[in-house]
């Protein structure tokens, strides 16, 4: 419970009425998956559903006789969702006598955590994917290198092979849900400590380099031959789980900190939240009488939502581990 000793006024000096801007998460996941509400009373589990394409017919028909045919194929990929929640508890005190707007700002800070929370468990299985690419070495135990060119060409020729399809639409960033065109690209996500070595890429063209610069996307930094690259703080790296360092890389003070990049082609993951935009319910609830409350004395705010990921297609997805350069 938060009491009015949590949430002190500010009487030692002035109190500004407008209250500090907290620091908010970039959030990228959801404008590359492929998003499919799940609908209400339909279970908790989801399953996505890919019919495999049919051999090439290259032997020529012979007259008068019917070919053997070809039998369909498919994959099923299954997922399910999981709720996540949590809420703040404000006594009647503090809604009354304090200065700041205390439940518009615990509302505020619970919608932040919530999409942060929605942010980490997509990103979670994004880097439990299978295709893996390492800047040297065989291993994330021996890395002790940065981003390299030649890798992503690698990665591309890579995802070409396997009939990877470049981006051309992404969730729009607005409350009005839809898509919007972008050029065509593999999207690479990670976090912002790479942005000094991936500027550092033979060929790299930043975005204020850009034709149009104001078609870049939030976060974008650049590009690279057919990858746009967006970065976030969201993508933590596995900590100490590198080669020894030597005080070149980043590092926990043992062993190099490893960055994940990842990848994405077209329909490469699924994003999968319980009915709505964003699938998330967020409540308010006033000091008011009730049984467990005669003298209307708690109030809380509070917010849920049933959500999961999937990745669709291993082969349209690649994670290339790196490290990043101590500064």
């Amino acid at each position: 419970m938060n009491v009015y000793g949590d949430i002190s006024p500010r009487t030692a000096g002035y109190a500004a009425k407008r209250l500090l801007k907290r620091g908010q998460a970039l959030l990228t996941t959801e404008r590359f998956g492929q998003v499919d509400p799940q609908g209400k009373n339909k279970t908790k589990t989801r399953k996505f559903r890919r019919y495999n394409a049919l051999a090439a017919a290259t032997a020529p028909l012979a007259e008068g006789i019917t070919p053997q045919g070809s039998k369909i194929s498919y994959d099923d990929v299954e997922c399910t969702l999981e709720q996540y929640g949590d809420y703040v508890r404000i006594t009647d005190v503090i809604r009354d006598t304090h200065e700041d707007p205390v439940f518009n700002e615990m509302f505020g800070v619970c919608g932040e955590q919530a999409a942060e929370t929605i942010e980490l468990i997509r990103i979670a299985v994004l880097k439990a994917g299978t295709s893996v690419f390492y800047s040297n070495g065989e291993s994330r135990a021996t890395l002790a290198s940065t981003p390299k060119r030649e890798d992503f060409f690698k990665i591309k020729r890579w995802l070409s092979a396997n009939r990877a399809r470049k981006i051309s639409q992404i969730v729009r960033a607005s409350i009005n849900y839809g898509t919007d065109p972008v050029a065509p690209a593999f999207f690479v996500l990670g976090h912002t400590d790479l942005e000094y070595d991936l500027s550092q890429l033979t060929g790299f063209v930043p975005v204020e380099k850009y034709s149009d610069s104001t078609k870049a996307i939030p976060g974008e930094i650049g590009k690279l031959d057919s990858f746009r690259f967006v970065l976030t703080d969201m993508f933590k790296p596995w900590e100490g789980e590198g080669a020894s360092e030597d005080g070149t890389y980043l590092n926990d003070g043992t062993d190099n900190d490893v960055y994940p990049l990842i990848v994405v082609a077209k329909d490469a993951y699924g994003i999968v939240p319980l009915q709505g935009e964003n699938a998330v319910t967020p409540m308010v609830k006033n000091p008011t009488p009730g049984d467990s409350d005669p003298l209307a004395q708690r109030g809380f705010v509070s917010w849920k939502t049933m959500q999961t990921a999937v990745i669709l297609n291993h082969l349209w997805m690649a994670r290339y581990e790196v490290c990043a350069t101590n500064l």
